[in-house]
């Protein structure tokens, strides 16, 4: 399975494409990154622009674990942390890492997309685990384990892509002691931890490093900005170790030195702290938007859950119907969604759609909807 994702660009005008699963323009904080490099190069020096060292810069490790032992409510350990160029490099290293060509990988029913081209690129078998309402079901899980010995589980525990969903605190304990049991790695996709609107999620399975179980992902693309291309590793020090002899971070260096510069002064002034509480502010009325034009123009023909934070919403209608033919004619109507059939190892979730509420402002999001809804006659 693989898509093609062009980034940076914008539908036809006038169109309204929830597919778009990108922070829209008014919300990438240009003013913030531009005085946060300023603070940087008035006292920079000129070695702050060679390769820096591979786990990163130790005063950026230090401001990010006071970052996340402040929001994670668990004292995070900058001897914990690696610095990658975003979640998607993480992923990849993991893979690299973690397993080898032939192993296998098994994810939640559905999964993020994207992730299966990475899996793939790395020679890794993928087995799908359906998801019940605590997350993947472990009994299901136990039924694969009795024929196969993953690498590792990749999971979005936080604010689910597709679903929107939680992994359930006990639910995540569970699969850290089966982790521990069958003796296979937790790799934990959490850009979404920090995006919460409704209360605060289950603890970050970053909070759970001492089980030597976890690798944690984290990125400033979901709560600064994509083009940062800056992110985290968060594991134990013997995984850390081991992503750290990896032949191209030693030939390299450190995998975003300069822009960790940048993003150390953010933290560190607490203007990144103040944005992520904007940032939750706005896509919480934006999935207030979104959930009252669902409720005007779905109701009784389709189902969701309002998530608690992240970008998206995950559409349920009547199993008999294909989504992709109507993604398809979308554009038609200058409007656009995710099929779920993209989502499945599968070849179910064919009825649902995922739309983002991040890339719109409520009036568009609400237009967007209305203009959907003739596709579903």
């Amino acid at each position: 399975m693989s898509s093609v994702v062009t980034f940076d660009s914008q539908p036809p005008e006038g169109t309204i494409n929830f597919g778009i699963g990108q922070p829209s323009a008014d919300l990438l904080p240009l003013q913030l990154v531009k005085q946060a490099s300023e603070r940087f190069f008035k006292d920079a020096l000129p070695i702050e622009l060679n390769y820096g060292v591979i786990e990163g810069d130790a005063r950026f490790l230090e401001s990010l674990a006071e970052y996340l032992s402040h929001d994670y409510g668990v004292e995070a350990d900058p001897d914990e942390l690696v610095v990658t160029s975003g979640c998607s490099q993480g992923l990849s290293m993991s893979s690299f890492m973690f397993a080898r060509p032939g192993d296998t990988v098994i994810v939640e029913e559905p999964c993020y997309f994207l992730a299966y081209q990475i899996f793939h690129d790395h020679g890794l078998n993928i087995v799908s685990v359906p998801m019940d309402e605590e997350g993947m079901n472990v009994d299901a899980l136990r039924h694969e384990l009795q024929s196969v010995q993953p690498a590792f589980i990749y999971t979005i525990s936080s604010y689910h892509n597709p679903t929107g969903q939680c992994t359930s605190e006990a639910r995540r304990r569970q699969l850290v002691e089966l982790a521990a049991e069958r003796d296979f790695l937790i790799v934990a996709d959490e850009v979404y931890q920090l995006l919460n609107y409704n209360g605060s999620p289950p603890p970050a399975y970053g909070t759970m490093t001492d089980s030597d179980r976890v690798v944690s992902l984290g990125s400033f693309s979901k709560i600064l900005a994509p083009g940062i291309r800056l992110g985290w590793v968060q594991t134990s020090p013997r995984l850390r170790q081991h992503l750290l002899n990896a032949g191209y971070i030693n030939s390299g260096g450190s995998l975003n030195h300069f822009a960790s510069h940048i993003v150390r002064q953010a933290i560190n002034d607490g203007s990144l702290r103040a944005h992520v509480k904007h940032l939750r502010r706005a896509y919480g009325s934006r999935l207030q938007a979104m959930d009252d034009a669902l409720n005007e123009h779905f109701a009784g023909i389709a189902e969701w859950d309002r998530p608690g934070g992240g970008y998206f919403v995950w559409v349920r209608f009547d199993p008999d119907l294909d989504t992709t033919p109507l993604r398809q004619k979308a554009p038609e109507l200058e409007a656009g969604f995710q099929h779920g059939a993209v989502f499945s190892m599968r070849g179910i979730q064919k009825n649902c759609i995922r739309l983002c509420f991040a890339h719109y402002g409520e009036a568009d999001i609400a237009e967007g909807i209305a203009r959907i809804r003739p596709l579903f006659d």
